[in-house]
């Protein structure tokens, strides 16, 4: 593979595990770094920016999903919307720093859309988020491999 086409591979595998898609890009990232064929930190940036690109599509999500939330068809029922509004009301938007964790960090990013957090602040929050995650992660399986 070259070297093009291992960074794309990253790039849209972290961008898909952001959105609602059920994906992960650890793995990945691990495996590049124990290749040791790549700097690290070109890995982390690429994986950090796919990532953060991707919960700006749930940032997008969430600005356009308010006009659908009355339909038989929309997937999250109205209590469930409100509670998730309410929490991130109560938190704000320091709690896009949890945007890196599995299960709440991509419905997190959904709801700032909803809730129209300026763009500027989420994408600076998020990538915080993001790219700490990234970096502990690398530095760990660089720990653990020696």
């Amino acid at each position: 593979m070259t070297n093009l086409a291992v960074y794309a591979a990253l790039f849209l595998a972290a961008f898909a595990a952001a959105t609602i898609f059920p994906m992960q890009s650890e793995a990945g990232l691990v495996a590049l770094i124990l290749a040791k064929q790549h700097p690290v930190i070109a890995l982390i940036a690429v994986a950090t920016i796919g990532n953060v690109l991707g919960s700006a599509v749930n940032w997008l999500l969430g600005v356009g999903i308010e006009r659908f939330r009355d339909k038989h068809w929309f997937p999250v029922r109205q209590p469930a919307l409100d509670k998730a509004q309410s929490w991130y009301r109560r938190y704000g938007k320091w709690s896009l720093l949890l945007s890196w964790m599995p299960v709440i960090g991509d419905p997190i990013t959904i709801v700032a859309g909803v809730l129209r957090e300026p763009l500027p602040m989420f994408l600076l929050l998020v990538t915080i988020a993001k790219a700490a995650r990234y970096a502990v992660l690398s530095a760990a399986t660089i720990g653990v491999a020696g």
